[in-house]
């Protein structure tokens, strides 16, 4: 009698133990999913919990993100601020503005979007006049023949803009070079605007040809009011 009742508290102690190695085992099991990360396939870099959607195509995050994986990251959005604060401090180390020559600019680019080849002509003096009044004295000694190389060539087209008054075509044959040279100036010395790189795949004799806008709705000032919205955003400053 006494070694059957001893077989059962042996039996009932065993099951406990493993009842409680199953728990604990469940346990660790829930806390390593609920900490489990999962990326889009699409676009890895979108991590949440299984099942959320993507913020950028919706589609459901499934792949598991694995330790090593989110240190790269990790390293990578280190690395990314790095860089970015380095572009910042070079920018700051220059007092020069190139504010007033884009404002310009944008003046004449919105009298082409509206087919005004008089308000055009006479933008494209103003940015004339503009560039003539830059000091610069105030560029940075490495940066001031670049500018000076960029700023004589939108110089010339600007003054051609503004002395062609009532001959569209030719004005924008001349602002397809002019907004290269801006953009040339804007990835040089930077803006505080917020600016978009426009591209028109059909201007300049289907060549293509950028412009620059402070919107981001296209409003094409090869074409006007003919094909406004032609186009798309290249970038953005």
């Amino acid at each position: 009698m006494k070694k059957f009742i001893l077989s059962v508290m042996i039996l009932a102690m065993v099951t406990v133990s493993c009842k409680k190695n199953e728990e604990s085992g469940t346990t660790k099991e829930t806390s390593e999913s609920s900490s489990q990360l999962y990326s889009c396939p699409m676009h890895p870099e979108v991590t949440g919990k299984k099942g959320e959607s993507c913020s950028k195509c919706g589609m459901e995050l499934t792949e598991p993100v694995t330790h090593a994986d989110a240190t790269h990251e990790h390293h990578d959005g280190d690395m990314h601020e790095e860089t970015n604060k380095e572009t910042a401090n070079s920018t700051a180390q220059s007092s020069f503005s190139i504010n007033e020559i884009v404002s310009g600019y944008l003046n004449l680019k919105n009298a082409l979007v509206k087919d005004d080849s008089k308000r055009a002509a006479v933008a494209g003096k103003a940015l004339y006049t503009t560039f003539g009044k830059i000091n610069s004295s105030e560029i940075e000694a490495k940066l001031k023949k670049q500018y000076l190389d960029i700023a004589d060539d939108a110089k010339e087209h600007a003054e051609h803009i503004g002395d062609n008054s009532g001959k569209i075509g030719h004005q924008r044959e001349h602002f397809v070079m002019l907004s290269k040279d801006i953009n040339d100036l804007i990835t040089t010395f930077g803006t505080n605007q917020k600016l978009y790189l426009d591209f028109c795949p059909m201007a300049d004799d289907n060549k293509g040809a950028v412009w620059i806008s402070e919107t981001k709705e296209i409003k094409n000032p090869y074409f006007g009011k003919e094909m406004a919205t032609c186009g798309s955003i290249k970038k953005e400053y």
